[in-house]
């Protein structure tokens, strides 16, 4: 796996293209002299556990023909108060909407943040990651 990065304004915007052509952009808050005018590295990994383990849950509950209809995620993180700035806690919370099993939704769920997702693995051991979840009939 490769990305390529390059700098595009004279602060701290930079594009990110993936080795399948797909670009992505970041850059700082105003307080440090950026623009914002794109996500920061450190929303981007929120973004990433949130996605990866969505990914998951999509792919074992449409395993399990389960009917789902849409999924959403609300993450929330604390940070430490000193530098480096690292995310202390995680928490991911996943609304799936559809007539679905309860009990397969929590096993997607589970299975996805225990055994699957890279990102949250990754991050495991150096961060305090937890979730939980409903389901919204539709």
């Amino acid at each position: 796996m490769e990305v390529q990065l390059k700098r595009v304004d004279d602060a701290f915007r930079f594009e990110t293209t993936t080795e399948d052509g797909f670009k992505l952009y970041t850059d700082a808050s105003e307080s440090i002299g950026g623009h914002n005018t794109a996500p920061r590295p450190m929303q981007m990994v929120l973004a990433a556990v949130a996605s990866c383990s969505s990914i998951d849950i999509v792919y074992l509950l449409n395993k399990q023909r389960q009917s789902l209809d849409d999924i959403q995620v609300d993450v929330k993180a604390e940070r430490a108060q000193s530098d480096p700035k690292v995310f202390t806690k995680i928490h991911l919370h996943y609304r799936c909407y559809g007539q679905l099993d309860t009990d397969k939704v929590e096993r997607a769920c589970r299975l996805s943040m225990e055994k699957m997702c890279s990102v949250s693995l990754m991050l495991k051991g150096k961060v305090e990651i937890d979730w939980s979840y409903e389901v919204v009939a539709s």
